[in-house]
């Protein structure tokens, strides 16, 4: 079957959803959610936890999971080996816990529908977002990289040691502005921005996600 090339698709000048929705009655009138009117109480907070996809650094990624969950906070990862399988893993050994382990899938569409990148979701993800978005690595900046939603979706960001695609994940949330904290040794990210916070100790990561969320 014939894939849908990327490179043929255009995307339009305003990507907005709301740019020609006319407001309704109901919608002018409708309150916004409080946590006095939600059902759901408060709005909940997701932490984004990227890294390598092969490597798992389980020193690094296990007790961050764990922590995590502890703190009733979601984890959301790209669904893959290595440190988001290690991550997710420990996440969802946490009992009673009140987050979910979601895990954004790539993909690709042809004329025979929709096909998840092959390993993926791992099967520590509860929450699969399965998308139509292939590239990755070295083309994880593009706009056909499901890293552009898990930069986005997450409220903070902590990147663990990993290759083109994590640091395509770092630059985007630099661009977004989305709070991020490197976590691991030193030379794992030399070709990091140095402005970017950094540390091999938990606790000061779990500091920057208290003091971002």
């Amino acid at each position: 079957m014939r894939a849908i090339d990327p490179g043929s698709q255009k995307f339009p000048v305003s990507m907005g959803p709301y740019s020609s929705r006319v407001p309704t009655e109901r919608t002018k009138t409708m309150p916004r959610p409080t946590p006095a009117n939600n059902p759901h109480g408060t709005r909940r907070r997701i932490v984004g936890v990227l890294g390598s996809g092969r490597e798992e650094h389980r020193e690094l990624a296990e007790p961050l999971g764990r922590w995590i969950a502890e703190q009733g906070h979601d984890l959301l990862t790209g669904a893959g080996g290595g440190v988001m399988r290690a991550a997710a893993a420990a996440f969802v050994s946490v009992p009673d816990r009140r987050g979910v382990s979601i895990g954004v899938v790539p993909g690709s569409v042809d004329e025979a529908g929709h096909h998840p990148k092959p390993g993926y979701p791992n099967p520590a993800i509860e929450l699969a977002i399965h998308t139509h978005l292939p590239l990755s690595g070295e083309r994880g900046t593009s706009p056909w990289s499901r890293n552009h939603v898990n930069v986005l979706t997450a409220h903070a960001l902590v990147a663990l040691p990993g290759g083109a695609g994590t640091a395509s994940e770092v630059e985007l949330a630099c661009r977004y502005g989305r709070p991020l904290i490197l976590f691991g040794p030193e030379d794992a990210f030399a070709a990091h921005p140095g402005m970017l916070p950094r540390t091999c100790e938990l606790r000061v990561v779990c500091g920057f996600l208290e003091r971002a969320l």
